[in-house]
């Protein structure tokens, strides 16, 4: 199999992860973009680990999915806390560690 064809999907989905963090401004659609952003590098990992024939990058894909989870976690932990004391997710309104 050629690999621009998985390399080139991991480009798109990293392109559209950085415009959804820096077009979005809602706390949970940053928190998919940067996922996409993640998920595209481990497909570029995973590409570039059949492509040299090693297989050091599918495990390093490993941790950076359990990473990844627990990011996930915590993160909706801290939009729905952010929620529960501000009503809003808009990233634009959060001043909470403003001097």
């Amino acid at each position: 199999m050629p690999a621009a064809a998985p390399l080139l999907l991991g480009a798109f989905m990293f392109a559209c992860g950085v415009y959804g963090v820096l077009a979005r401004r809602h706390g949970v659609m940053l928190l998919i973009s940067v996922e996409l952003m993640i998920n595209a590098a481990n497909l570029n990992l995973i590409t570039f680990s059949q492509l040299i024939q090693d297989q050091v990058g599918n495990i390093v894909v490993l941790f950076v999915i359990a990473v990844t989870a627990a990011e996930v976690g915590i993160g909706i932990a801290i939009i729905m806390m952010i929620y529960r004391q501000r009503s809003t997710v808009a990233v634009d309104d959060l001043t909470l560690m403003k001097w």
